[in-house]
């Protein structure tokens, strides 16, 4: 058994993985996407598709972004 690394549920099937220097062992995408994704540098959203980067920081999208 393996405890999640966001959640804390134990899992007898936990998805290993490793991103960007960090590791984690998680009981489902969700947590893994919630642990190990970047956040917008505006409003700090989740950001689980292609960010927008500007100025080194991180966004959802181009609005938060500023460049709309």
């Amino acid at each position: 058994m393996a405890t999640c690394s966001t959640c804390g549920n134990e899992t007898d099937r936990p998805l290993e993985l490793a991103y960007d220097g960090r590791t984690g062992k998680y009981d489902s995408f969700e947590c893994a996407i919630h642990d190990l994704a970047e956040r917008c540098a505006h409003c700090d959203c989740t950001i689980i598709g292609h960010p927008v980067y500007t100025g080194g920081a991180a966004y959802c999208c181009e609005h938060c972004s500023g460049i709309s």
